[in-house]
């Protein structure tokens, strides 16, 4: 199953509501224990989610484009950054998390951004 690492600006019911409706999914969020330190450099975010192969979720649209190209030019790689639609309620975001969660293999989302929503 696919392993998230929540943004620290994604709010924290995002990963109480997800761990509820599937117990056995790896959530981490940026501030955590085993997570990068909150304030962490998105670049350094990417990193830390290619050595650990967890999906970033982010509401970042503006720079995170920038920083994966940078990542990527720099010969590395990223197990995929899922970012939150901004016109779905958190409902639907969730749904959607859920869903991607449930029937993704392991590759599907490598070097990509995804734009929530995937099947509306």
């Amino acid at each position: 199953m696919l392993k998230y690492l929540m943004d620290e600006n994604v709010d924290t019911a995002y990963s109480k509501q997800l761990k509820n409706q599937l117990p056995e999914i790896t959530i981490l969020k940026v501030g955590d224990l085993d997570a990068p330190d909150r304030g962490t450099l998105d670049p350094d975010i990417l990193i830390w989610c290619e050595a650990k192969s967890f999906i970033l979720i982010t509401n970042n649209r503006a720079s995170m484009p920038g920083h994966l190209k940078d990542h990527l030019a720099q010969n590395r790689h990223i197990p995929g950054i899922i970012t939150l639609g901004s016109r779905l309620t958190m409902g639907e975001n969730l749904a959607e998390l859920l869903l991607i969660a449930q029937v993704s293999f392991e590759d599907d989302y490598k070097d990509q951004i995804i734009n929530l929503p995937l099947t509306f």
